[in-house]
């Protein structure tokens, strides 16, 4: 019980965010297309947060590795949460888009 609720809040085992994308993680940016062209890490795909739902059909492999950011962290933990209610098993939140920029492809 006390691991389910650390993992909820983010306190659980970290993962390897450069393993992930070395391993073919994509990285879904949920900032607006605006915040979006004004930086963003090189070879990442934007779906503003509003958009997630219709966005989705992009990637058609649940399992596959999905990294969120945004730009603190609070969007990209929506999204991740909203990505795992739709079924997808292997996201996470990789808080601001500006501590992944080193990941990119």
């Amino acid at each position: 019980m006390i691991q389910l609720l650390k993992n909820m809040l983010g306190l659980g085992p970290k993962v390897d965010l450069g393993e992930l994308v070395k391993n073919g993680a994509v990285i879904v940016d949920v900032r607006s297309r605006a915040e979006y062209a004004s930086g963003h890490v090189k070879g990442s795909v934007n779906i503003p947060l509003d958009q997630l739902d219709s966005g989705l059909k992009k990637f058609k492999d649940k399992n596959q590795p999905i990294i969120t950011c945004c730009a603190s962290g609070m969007r990209s933990s929506s999204a991740k949460g909203y990505l795992k209610n739709a079924g997808y098993t292997n996201v996470h939140n990789g808080g601001s888009w500006v501590g992944l920029r080193k990941y990119g492809k």
